[in-house]
């Protein structure tokens, strides 16, 4: 909680107002009851109306001053708590950007939603309670028991008795729930982790009518989730009634001592009430306390979890800040005896890759499923580093690069069409902010979508839904493709992303590409052996190795891989004849 408390650095004074004044509305409180004691032992005993006006008013005046009091505490902390969470939201999201994909993978995006939103919520209401609670209530507690002590010792010794047995109790339940607290937390990962998986593949379980299925396996983990909520909760309402117990045992003391003390002309009974009165204060006070505390503990679990993800440091860093300085190279990219494994995996996905390929060229890249394919290509833009080997741009490693100029090389299409909620003009652009209308048009001509563009009422101007739901599955793919051209980039990646699309339209694609990106290297990751064929080089790939390397003529006469995915896909006048 240490590490996250900096973020109130900007709110000093609102964090010393607020508990400022909520200590002086405590203050004011702590007279009532003295008050209220003169008005029985004087007031009402001379039967002395203008007396009992007179304090009548000052209980008033006292009232509205703690109000004002109140309400400025209020404004304070939650300005204080507000700024807070704005900012620690900022920087939790600023920080999961700056981590990879192995960071992200590890973590789970589920999780992450979790501690962006929730999480930071609660500790958020935490902070807001602190700041107005957290010392008021036991300024109360120890204020009204100096306060019985200046009444009377005797009855005032029940107070030493009973504080430190709610102590006691509060914190004990507190280093019970903590840990359960903590498990609820990761309980509703889960159910966040299958609500997100029902909602993005929607279509899927509908269309093999697992339906029933989902339903039954969200109820068992909704139903655990509230089993530990309940049980967490049996030990948290078990506050209240141990307190109350202890209190009113307190209470029968007091009045049974102070009965005692006024029988013996000791004390008055104006001052057993003020003694009742503090008690009383006392009881609210430590309820308030204890539901402050079991906000805490969830607030503090929260905390816990926020600082595994700031704990995450990405993996892949900008060693520099240079361009590196070298010769020109022909060769826009080549692999070097490249290995890599995913984390935590103990076999290579890719194992002793081993090609270059020129400026310009068209490479194409194919295997079977699981072969490695955009594993190969998301090393380009450093999405992941090698753990053997060499990546090489323009004959510079990938490491030797600034990430942002690196990936500004590319325009990358994945294997998912992703669009945002916005305009078409708003997601094309997103490739480069500054696009003129004439590099829109021209990117959406190159990626076949111009014509589909043209035909929705407003153009450029149309509304794509969130995930782009109101566009087919062609039409994400061809206004991902030009959202990577607009930018101009030196490399463009095709990760499969023409698996949507017609046999016809696909061809076109290649066709406008290879004619309007002369001067950009292409990468066609592509599981159709007709969409790679004319590529300048052909990259064969199959379980993580290089299976072959070269022209289609050379591959279909050298690759039995090669050579059995085309027959698979293609005549055999089609694939000897191309």
């Amino acid at each position: 909680m240490k590490r996250l408390l900096r973020y109130l650095r900007n709110y000093k004074k609102e964090s010393i107002i607020a508990p400022l004044f909520k200590m002086l509305e405590a203050s004011f409180e702590l007279f009532v009851p003295l008050v209220i004691a003169n008005i029985i032992d004087i007031g009402i005993l001379n039967k002395d109306m203008g007396y009992i006006a007179k304090m009548g008013g000052i209980l008033i005046l006292l009232g509205i001053i703690g109000l004002a009091c109140s309400l400025t505490a209020q404004y304070f902390a939650a300005k204080a708590a507000v700024g807070f969470g704005t900012a620690l939201r900022q920087d939790l999201f600023a920080h999961i950007n700056s981590l990879s994909y192995e960071e992200i993978d590890k973590t789970g995006t589920s999780t992450l939603v979790t501690r962006m939103t929730s999480d930071i919520n609660q500790i958020q209401s935490g902070v807001n309670l602190v700041l107005r609670l957290f010392l008021r209530s036991p300024f109360i507690v120890a204020g009204a028991m100096i306060m019985a002590f200046t009444i009377d010792i005797k009855a005032a010794l029940v107070f030493v008795i009973a504080i430190p047995l709610l102590a006691l109790v509060v914190f004990g339940i507190m280093a019970v729930s903590i840990p359960l607290y903590k498990k609820v937390q990761k309980q509703l990962d889960k159910v966040l982790l299958i609500t997100r998986e029902n909602l993005t593949g929607v279509r899927v379980i509908r269309s093999v009518c697992r339906q029933d299925h989902e339903i039954e396996t969200f109820k068992d983990t909704n139903a655990s989730l509230m089993n530990l909520q309940v049980f967490v909760g049996r030990i948290s309402a078990f506050l209240n009634p141990v307190t109350y117990i202890i209190v009113n045992a307190a209470l029968i003391a007091i009045i049974w001592i102070g009965g005692l003390q006024v029988d013996q002309g000791i004390i008055t009974q104006g001052e057993v009430i003020a003694l009742v009165n503090y008690m009383s204060q006392i009881l609210v006070e430590l309820i308030k306390l204890a539901n402050l505390i079991i906000n805490i503990t969830k607030s503090l679990a929260c905390a816990n979890r926020l600082n595994e993800v700031f704990d995450l440091n990405p993996s892949i860093k900008s060693l520099t800040e240079e361009y590196p300085k070298g010769n020109a190279c022909e060769d826009a990219l080549s692999f070097k005896h490249v290995s890599f494994a995913y984390g935590g995996s103990k076999e290579y996905s890719l194992e002793d890759i081993d090609f270059s390929i020129k400026k310009g060229d068209t490479l194409g890249i194919i295997g079977g499923t699981g072969s490695g394919k955009s594993t190969l290509v998301n090393l380009l833009p450093r999405f992941y580093d090698v753990q053997k080997g060499e990546v090489m741009i323009d004959g510079k490693n990938v490491k030797d690069f600034p990430l942002s100029a690196l990936r500004s090389k590319f325009g990358m299409v994945p294997q998912r069409a992703v669009l945002f909620k916005g305009t078409i003009r708003e997601n094309i652009c997103f490739g480069k902010e500054d696009a003129t209308e004439e590099e829109i048009i021209r990117a959406l001509e190159t990626a076949q979508a111009l014509d589909f563009v043209k035909s929705r009422k407003d153009g450029l101007d149309a509304f794509v839904e969130q995930g782009g739901a109101n566009l087919s599955g062609g039409q994400k793919q061809r206004l991902t493709i030009a959202r990577a051209l607009v930018g101009n980039p030196e490399f463009l990646i095709l990760d499969d992303s023409a698996s949507a699309l017609d046999f016809a339209t696909d061809a076109a694609l290649r066709k406008a590409l290879r004619k309007n990106t002369k001067d950009c290297t292409v990468l066609i990751v592509s599981q159709r052996a007709a969409t790679i064929k004319d590529a300048d080089r052909i990259l064969v790939l199959d379980d993580g190795k290089a299976a072959g390397f070269g022209t289609h003529k050379d591959l279909i006469q050298n690759c039995e891989v090669y050579r059995e995915i085309c027959l698979s896909q293609l005549s055999k006048e089609e694939v000897m004849g191309a």
